[in-house]
């Protein structure tokens, strides 16, 4: 099956013509790939392209078909809607070791939602062809995209109940609650690489408020604000902060 491209898709210097064959060290971040047999372990490399992305640049745009799953192997994306159709809004923010896209890809639609980079990201795919492919072969690939759109369905439903509040703080916390989540970015761990400004693009807040909202965290035993990023002390205490503000 051929997948449906567009001239935008082909432009010069765009991302699918920047796109190259990852790296053995970039492979080594993939943590689903361990997952498969040796032989679909092998065509699954073949199929892997690994591009770097820059703000300006669109990993999904809205009204693009879907024709990669797509990957984050170092940097930081954001979710959002058309800005141009009204009020923006980030629906969250995709950071190293998560894996996006596959509802969409699953029912082969369109995107309903931009991706892009905050700062210089690298984002791994494979096609709409070799992802079905692994899903009629593998029960293991199965079970780890199940994984991920059951724990991605509870992420945004505890954010839709949380963005209801108007509290900046709990805003804050919720944001670096779901990007420290183990299942879905595995690739985080205990510390994000993460400005207070790209910080404050996720939440709809000023960085000097999000700085405010961190101190206070950090008073409580949360965090520890770090040089260039913000490590999590105890996730679980993090999660009930939250949850007791909603």
């Amino acid at each position: 099956m051929n997948t449906p491209t567009t001239d935008t898709d082909l432009r010069p210097g765009s991302l699918r013509q920047r796109a190259r064959s990852p790296a053995a060290a970039e492979l080594e971040m993939i943590p689903w790939l361990g997952l498969l047999e040796a032989a679909d372990r092998e065509r699954v490399i073949a199929a892997l392209r690994v591009v770097e992305a820059s703000p300006g640049d669109f990993v999904c745009k809205i009204g693009r078909q879907a024709n990669y799953w797509f990957g984050v192997l170092d940097g930081l994306l954001k979710m959002s809607n058309d800005s141009s159709l009204g009020f923006a809004i980030t629906f969250t923010g995709v950071p190293p070791g998560a894996w996006f896209g596959e509802g969409t890809v699953l029912k082969r639609e369109v995107y309903r939602y931009n991706i892009e980079p905050l700062r210089r990201s690298v984002v791994a795919g494979i096609d709409i062809d070799t992802f079905f492919w692994l899903l009629e072969r593998s029960i293991p690939f199965n079970r780890y995209v199940m994984n991920q759109l059951n724990e991605r369905l509870g992420q945004f439903i505890a954010a839709r109940e949380i963005d209801r509040l108007n509290d900046p703080d709990t805003r804050v916390a919720r944001s670096l609650a779901a990007l420290f989540h183990p299942v879905l970015y595995p690739g985080v761990g205990t510390l994000l690489r993460i400005t207070q400004q790209e910080l404050g693009y996720l939440v709809g807040l000023s960085r000097q408020r999000v700085n405010e909202a961190l101190r206070s965290l950090q008073a409580e035993g949360l965090i520890a604000i770090e040089y260039g990023g913000v490590r999590v002390l105890d996730l679980e205490q993090l999660r009930r902060h939250v949850h007791r503000a909603a």
